[in-house]
């Protein structure tokens, strides 16, 4: 059985890729074996329905590690990946308590039905309506530079030179990530500089493209947060490692 797999990403040049990094579909999730989700640096909302016949929403927070994927118990799962804003301003919450795992939502979080399911450009288009309405007057243009940057330069640049570069302290800035997302900056940053090398090793390309110190410490890094070599997740055999479903979807 063939995995279906949707993506619709957000323009970084909307004013909405603040907050909400993309909306994907997975399907026929039975057809992965031993499917692996490695961290990406987003936050998941989560509509799915069980082979039980049960609708769930949930809120998985940032991961740090890889995880097995619950292939025997979703059939269909459709979800909103928010950038780090949107968790404080659309959703309004923090997400430090959810650090590698996720909490069950009411069932009617932001109106969602069951039958949201059954088509993803109205999924999107309904989510997209809801997350508009929320989005708030002003921002703090602090945390605004703040993702700019690091979105931008895929996590590269160390905390100090951040720091220095948008007049907020170090100390300020840790606190509100570890308060707000429950890791530090440079921990947050890894990860993205992660998932930019994933597209590198999709392409074949082995070796660092980005700042690590040298391949050794690439592959420690590669391991550390994918649980696979480079050579292994440029194999991806049966599909294990979703993200890469979004790579091959293009």
């Amino acid at each position: 059985m063939t995995t279906g797999f949707q993506f619709r990403k957000i323009d970084q040049e909307d004013d909405l890729f603040d907050y909400v990094y993309g909306f994907s579909a997975l399907e026929n999730i039975s057809g992965i074996s031993n499917g692996v989700i490695i961290p990406n640096g987003r936050v998941d909302l989560h509509l799915y329905k069980t082979k039980g016949g049960e609708f769930c929403i949930s809120l998985v927070g940032l991961e740090t590690k890889p995880k097995s994927m619950r292939e025997d118990e979703i059939t269909t799962l459709f979800s909103i990946s928010f950038n780090p804003l949107g968790i404080e301003y659309i959703l309004q919450r923090d997400i430090a308590g959810i650090l590698n795992h996720g909490e069950k939502l009411s069932p009617d979080f932001w109106d969602y039905r069951e039958s949201d399911l059954d088509d993803f450009s109205a999924f999107c288009e309904k989510s997209l309506s809801m997350i508009v309405s929320l989005i708030p007057g002003k921002t703090d243009p602090r945390k605004k530079q703040l993702f700019d940057l690091i979105f931008q330069t895929n996590g590269e640049m160390g905390v100090r030179d951040i720091s220095q570069r948008i007049n907020w302290g170090e100390r300020q800035i840790n606190q509100y990530f570890n308060n707000q997302f429950g890791l530090s900056l440079k921990a947050y940053c890894n990860i993205l500089r992660f998932q930019a090398s994933l597209a590198h090793i999709n392409n074949g390309q082995l070796f660092p493209q980005l700042n690590y110190y040298d391949q050794s410490h690439f592959i420690k890094e590669i391991k550390r947060l994918s649980g696979a070599s480079p050579k292994e997740l440029f194999k991806n055999e049966n599909n294990r490692f979703l993200q890469f479903l979004h790579f091959n979807s293009k």
